[in-house]
């Protein structure tokens, strides 16, 4: 169908309410039309996530019905032999979030599915944690994460509180595809959900739970019962929903000295003072270190408006404070977790780090180094998370550790997310402990790098929006896949990774290998001096990405290395792209 049918159809739609209509009537431009309507918003592994406004492109209580009826049908298919299933429902502090998970919570209460819905915004990680201690069989999370405030998404989880991986992703969308017409979406009016039984609204013993299980993670407990109290810290929940349970567990575990930034710590989905809620952009801790020039604490800490990500800076050797990059942190983790196990004789045989395909290949040296293996997965922590279920199954690993490069990190087997509570919990831990040594954190980075080569890597995204910016972004991954030549300057590619395929090309010994992955549109090319280079579409933004990683043999070689290695890339994205 084309678009301006779609919208004809939207506009005199029956089920379609009034203001819905006078917002698709007062648009005037024949393109932000098209917008709108020349595609349904997708659903992929990461489930939803698109601008707020009427249109099958766009977040509104239809798409997100309809998203909620396919899955209703996919449950009760999936689950036809048994009684009491049950979903359980997070949302975050965006602009229509409580919205439309009471949507969402009404519709299946309407198929006879349970609902647990939390009485109030909470983490996306409280939502996976939810979804396995209530034995629920499925978790939604309304949030759009670091998006600008124009977005909102819809997660779905699986019974084992991971996001649905590709298999079961494309089920759910062929049953979200067979719904043709709204009348075949309804909704239960709320008090007879919740008088029926049907809907259960959940919240202080859920969190209860999770937040005791967030403190047993703690490694050197000793250490942190005894010097807690000395380490200053300031932290913003960037108007999200981290500032409760960030709080909670810190203040329960004795951090005492615990700033928290004012202007940043109610929940507002216009994000008033960060038009990018992104801990990954440097501007959100502006007013954090502003705050800093008078309490002049060890750490600064920014998690995202659902609390899965979380940025950190520190001072470095000058004096001035400095945002480490996602990669920084995790690497810093990675050492201090595994250093710390080892040292107090709890680590594992079976040990197993994870990260991305995309993330810092530096980790791989430090999991070597304490004799733990280090698994790739694509990019997306559901990769992480089914990898961990895989471990539980089979009970041949234990994880230990994972991490992506954008500020995603997980300790523990409780939660099948990245998690900026548990994370923060350690990063705190890992402060003290090196406060106790008379270094901070990027003391601790710099010993790091001169032990394992000094790493560098780096992300440029370029926005092509809108129909033909899609097209752009999938004639520039097919250029590079089919015509590009294995030459980047004066050194060579030696390896040519595509995942869309599964094949290793090794270009020197002219050999394949497979590649033991989900099948994903992402290319990865490696050079002699290993440097190494990812392009791939991003999964939820009218994006193309672009990561990049040198080893330079001090901190300077390196920033050199990545200014030359980043032009010679970028040089081929865009007559790519062109």
């Amino acid at each position: 169908m084309l678009y301006k049918e779609k919208y004809n159809l939207w506009l005199n739609s029956k089920f379609l309410d009034e203001n819905s209509k006078r917002e698709l009537a007062s648009i005037k431009e024949e393109k932000e039309i098209e917008d709108r309507f020349y595609k349904d918003l997708e659903f992929g592994t990461g489930g939803l996530r698109g601008i707020i406004g009427i249109g099958t492109n766009r977040m509104n209580i239809y798409t997100v019905g309809k998203t909620t009826k396919g899955l209703a049908n996919y449950l009760l298919k999936k689950y036809k032999n048994q009684e009491n299933i049950s979903v359980s429902i997070a949302y975050d502090s965006r602009i229509m979030s409580k919205e439309f998970a009471q949507t969402a919570a009404l519709i299946l209460c309407f198929d006879g599915i349970k609902v647990n819905l939390f009485e109030s915004l909470r983490p996306t990680p409280m939502l996976s944690y939810a979804v396995r201690h209530l034995k629920s069989k499925a978790g939604i999370v309304i949030t759009a994460s670091h998006n600008p405030k124009e977005y909102n998404g819809y997660k779905v989880y699986g019974e084992d509180g991971g996001q649905v991986t590709d298999k079961n992703a494309k089920e759910i969308f062929s049953c979200i595809e067979a719904i043709d017409d709204f009348s075949q979406v309804q909704g239960m009016e709320l008090n007879k959900a919740l008088n029926s039984g049907l809907l259960n609204i959940i919240g202080r013993d859920v969190d209860r739970s999770y937040i005791e299980n967030v403190k047993s993670l703690t490694i050197r407990r000793d250490l942190v019962n005894k010097y807690a109290e000395n380490l200053k810290i300031i932290y913003t929940p960037i108007h999200g929903s981290g500032n409760i349970p960030i709080r909670t567990v810190l203040g329960e575990l004795g951090y005492k000295s615990l700033n928290v930034v004012k202007e940043q710590e109610m929940p507002d989905g216009n994000f008033p003072t960060a038009t990018y809620p992104n801990p990954e952009d440097p501007r959100v801790f502006n007013i954090a270190l502003d705050m800093a020039k008078q309490i002049n604490p060890d750490i600064i800490l920014g998690t995202d408006p659902d609390c899965d990500r979380i940025g950190v800076v520190v001072k470095d050797n000058s004096g001035n404070y400095k945002i480490l990059t996602g990669n920084q942190t995790g690497i810093l983790l990675t050492h201090y977790i595994l250093k710390s196990l080892k040292e107090l004789n709890k680590l594992p045989h079976n040990s197993a780090v994870i990260k991305t395909i995309v993330t810092t290949e530096m980790a791989s040296e430090i999991a070597k180094d304490y004799g733990v293996e280090l698994i790739n997965v694509l990019t997306g922590f559901k990769y992480i998370g089914e990898k961990i279920k895989e471990f539980e199954e089979s009970k041949d690993k234990k994880f230990i550790f994972g991490f992506e490069e954008s500020y995603g990190y997980l300790a523990g087997d409780f939660v099948r997310d990245k998690d900026a509570v548990i994370a923060c919990t350690l990063i705190c831990e890992m402060a003290l402990y090196y406060k106790n040594k008379g270094m901070n954190l990027y003391d601790a980075l710099m010993a790091l790098y001169n032990k394992y080569g000094f790493y560098k890597e780096k992300l440029v995204s370029i926005e092509l929006k809108g129909k033909e910016g899609r097209e752009k972004i999938d004639n520039a991954i097919e250029f590079m896949r089919h015509s590009m030549n294995y030459n980047l300057g004066n050194s060579k590619i030696v390896k040519k990774i595509d995942y869309k395929i599964g094949i290793e090309k090794d270009i020197l010994n002219i050999t394949e290998n497979k590649v033991n992955l989900p099948k994903s549109n992402v290319l990865k090319f490696i050079l002699e001096d290993k440097s190494w280079f990812v392009v791939r579409p991003s999964g939820t933004e009218p994006k193309i990405k672009i990561y990049m990683s040198v080893v330079g043999s001090n901190y300077e070689d390196s920033e050199l290395k990545m200014k030359s290695f980043e032009d010679k890339v970028m040089d081929i994205i865009h007559k790519a792209c062109d």
